[in-house]
């Protein structure tokens, strides 16, 4: 009776700890955008497979107070909602998958890929 109670304990445990083993889940492709540093030199940043789902504050423009990033390109296999606040608030712009460079006036400080269920 003992051996039975613990393999059945066993098998509850693993099946709770199954679904947390998962791996995020990514867009497959880049990301691309453009923002002037605190030398004033244009940089552009690459995203490779970002995550999927969740807010990213970009790099160099994820601050309310630095100048916004622009010229968002989505080359991923997802949509993405671009932010004009940091930690996506504001102002928001949706670009398609696998879409054209947008405008260089559309500014952005944080980007949401749709999670792969809404693709």
């Amino acid at each position: 009776m003992k051996l039975r109670t613990a393999l059945g304990s066993a098998l509850a445990a693993l099946a709770l700890v199954l679904p947390m083993a998962v791996p995020a889940q990514a867009a497959e492709g880049a990301f691309h955008y453009t923002y002037v540093d605190g030398f004033g030199q244009e940089r552009l940043v690459d995203l490779h497979d970002p995550v999927s789902g969740k807010c990213v504050n970009l790099h160099g423009v994820g601050h309310d107070d630095v100048l916004p990033g622009y010229g968002p390109h989505n080359e991923t296999d997802t949509a993405a909602t671009v932010y004009v606040g940091a930690s996506c608030t504001g102002a928001e712009w949706r670009l398609r998958a696998h879409g054209r460079p947008a405008r260089d006036d559309l500014e952005l400080r944080s980007v949401r890929f749709d999670a792969p269920d809404a693709r």
